[in-house]
């Protein structure tokens, strides 16, 4: 599952709201000139950078896998694969 092929699933709508944020209020924080970016992480179109990443998680106060949790799992056993092949070859 990587960016771009189809939208991303992920739970950063429901974080905002859980923290009583609007989008506008969100995007004052991270320092976005408008919502667009907020908007397409939401609806799965975009993904936002590690610097963004990390500063959703610190204002939502949730972990990236609580707000990405499908992507992360599929990075995840992504991962777990080719460390199985890595280190399992004879």
């Amino acid at each position: 599952m990587e960016p771009g092929n189809q939208p991303i699933p992920n739970r950063l709508k429901m974080h905002r709201k859980m923290m009583g944020y609007k989008q506008k209020e969100v995007a004052a924080l991270l320092g976005l000139y408008n919502t667009s970016p907020l908007s397409e992480w939401e609806n799965g179109i975009n993904m936002p950078s590690s610097r963004y990443l990390i500063k959703l998680k610190i204002l939502y106060r949730a972990n990236i896998n609580e707000l990405y949790p499908e992507y992360f799992h599929a990075v995840r056993e992504e991962l777990y694969s080719k460390e199985f092949e890595v280190f399992n070859r004879e």
